[in-house]
């Protein structure tokens, strides 16, 4: 019993790892545009956004409970503490390498395909909730094509309405509403983001006998939402530089029709229990602007290298999970 707890506390401290670093990684993309359009100081964007990070992350538990039970069933997860930490393990040395070359990657493709890497590592092919599996992957593919479309629409209808005004003024105008914009994706960023470790969390719990339902605890909330907020606060500059200027040159208009679009994609996911990936969604929503405003102003080369970072980001993190899951099996069994 002594050494299921202690394995226990090694994987909500990997879990929290996780979440320290997707707070640096992803929340970047939430508050990249507003930075580069200096709507906001760097220091009080990270400083809103670890706020309302924080506010989002305890505000819902859906998405949480999508990941405790709809990838695995954690009743019938053979050697689920060393699935669950090889999975950790494998989805945050690819958040750190991707960090370090400033490509906008998805946490939520490194953590679900690691989580069923190592499963199958574990247990085979059958080890898979299928069904809730294929729709989280469903999910995941079709949401960054979707906030493209919703970006793309917005902008557009922001043209129309807007073409008769004075650009200074109105850019001076849209700087102000994209203070709010940014702080709504941040919130939106929590609702999601957050919860994927809080599932993960209970999921050990539930696999090493902590808990017999999926029901995701307060201090698991609390303690995954001021992870992600202190994490938020450490800054992630190289991704806010990609994100922020390297996709397009972002105006206040272009910035606000970029975070509305990512706040309506992330919140109806999460409103349907739906994990997304925030930076493809993000950046999904600012190549959709982009191409509204003026194609040729998209610089196609930096979203061809995110683009084929985001195909590889699933297949990678689940055969280096499963390989971590073979190497952990052999000295913690």
């Amino acid at each position: 019993m002594e050494s299921m707890l202690l394995i226990t506390v090694v994987i909500v401290l990997a879990a929290l790892t996780f979440d320290l670093i997707n707070g640096f990684h992803d929340t970047a993309n939430a508050i990249a545009t507003s930075v580069s359009t200096k709507a906001l100081k760097p220091r009080h964007a990270i400083v809103m956004a670890a706020t309302m990070n924080f506010i989002g992350a305890v505000s819902f538990t859906g998405v949480a409970k999508t990941i405790t039970k709809d990838i695995v069933d954690p009743f019938r997860l053979p050697h689920g503490e060393i699935v669950l930490l090889a999975a950790l393990l494998s989805a945050i040395a690819w958040n750190l390498l991707t960090w370090y070359f400033g490509i906008p990657s998805s946490s939520s493709h490194a953590l679900i395909g690691s989580i069923a890497g190592a499963a199958i590592a574990a247990a085979g092919f059958g080890s898979i909730e299928y069904s809730g599996f294929l729709t989280i992957i469903v999910g995941l593919i079709a949401s960054p094509f979707i906030a493209f479309a919703v970006g793309y629409l917005i902008y557009t209808i922001f043209k129309l309405t807007l073409k008769n005004l004075n650009l200074a003024s109105t850019n001076r105008n849209f700087r102000y509403i994209q203070v709010f914009t940014a702080a709504l994706q941040s919130y939106t960023h929590g609702t999601n983001d957050a919860q994927k470790s809080m599932g993960i969390i209970t999921l050990a719990l539930i696999a090493n006998g902590f808990q017999t339902g999926d029901d995701v605890q307060l201090w698991v909330q609390v303690s995954c939402a001021l992870a992600m907020a202190i994490g938020t606060s450490i800054g992630g500059w190289k991704i806010i530089q990609t994100v922020g200027g390297k996709i397009m040159k972002i105006k206040p208009v272009n910035g606000v029709a970029a975070d509305l679009s990512s706040v309506i994609i992330i919140f109806g996911a999460t409103f349907i229990h739906l994990p997304v990936s925030t930076t493809h969604v993000i950046s999904s929503s600012i190549l959709g602007v982009g191409t509204s405003h003026r194609v040729k102003g998209v610089k196609w080369d930096t979203a061809q290298r995110m683009v084929i970072t985001w195909i590889i980001t699933l297949p990678i993190s689940a055969l280096f999970a499963g390989a971590l899951y073979f190497l952990l099996h052999l000295f913690l069994s």
